[in-house]
């Protein structure tokens, strides 16, 4: 099944030098969640932990998020071709907020890089969290960026700290079991990013 093309405008759009324009559009669950569930169910995603899902369960997740004010989800294009899914939230509004003790200002953010063909190309992580850096902090009332990797995911933990994170605690975000999502307990990484100083 085929769906429309999405009409959503990008909320960023930033040309990061060396590497093309990125832009970040919020998601359409209709549109996109072909694409989603293609990059999900891989096994290199494993740690997103929807692994199982089926198209329609992927659709019905991001449509839960799209009528969320405190959770945000975004695809992300380089030079207009997809290839990430980026995900925000207000920490004081998220399970993790059971594990640490938030601040105001506190964003949460996901990062999921799709497939790409061919060989893995140095730097293309790089620049596209230096883009979803600068699209956080362009909100004035953001103050740090934090993040929750899957504790066994190593190679995600080690990206964040070249970034700049400060490695925090290990944690088990509990579970959730609502109608609309159902989340298992996680061992978790937390990491924290301050904004630049005198933004």
């Amino acid at each position: 099944m085929t769906s429309a093309p999405s009409v959503r405008q990008p909320v960023h759009t930033q040309v990061v030098e060396g590497f093309g324009t990125v832009a970040i559009t919020p998601v359409d669950p209709a549109a996109d969640s072909a694409l989603i569930h293609s990059w999900v169910t891989q096994e290199r995603a494993r740690f997103w932990g929807m692994g199982g899902a089926s198209r329609e369960l992927v659709q019905e997740i991001y449509e839960d998020v799209d009528r969320r004010t405190t959770h945000h989800a975004f695809m992300v294009s380089r030079d207009g071709e997809r290839v990430a899914l980026f995900q925000t939230y207000d920490c004081a509004e998220d399970r993790v907020s059971e594990c640490y003790e938030v601040r105001p200002g506190d964003v949460g953010v996901h990062l999921l890089v799709g497939p790409t063909d061919g060989a893995a190309e140095r730097g293309f992580t790089g620049a596209l969290m230096a883009a979803f850096i600068a699209y956080v902090f362009s909100d004035p009332a953001a103050r740090r960026v934090v993040v929750e990797p899957d504790a066994r995911n190593t190679k995600a933990i080690a990206r964040l700290e070249r970034t700049g994170f400060v490695p925090g605690p290990e944690v088990v975000l509990p579970e959730i079991d609502l109608p609309e999502v159902h989340l298992p307990a996680k061992p978790a990484r937390l990491a924290f990013l301050e904004a630049p100083a005198g933004r």
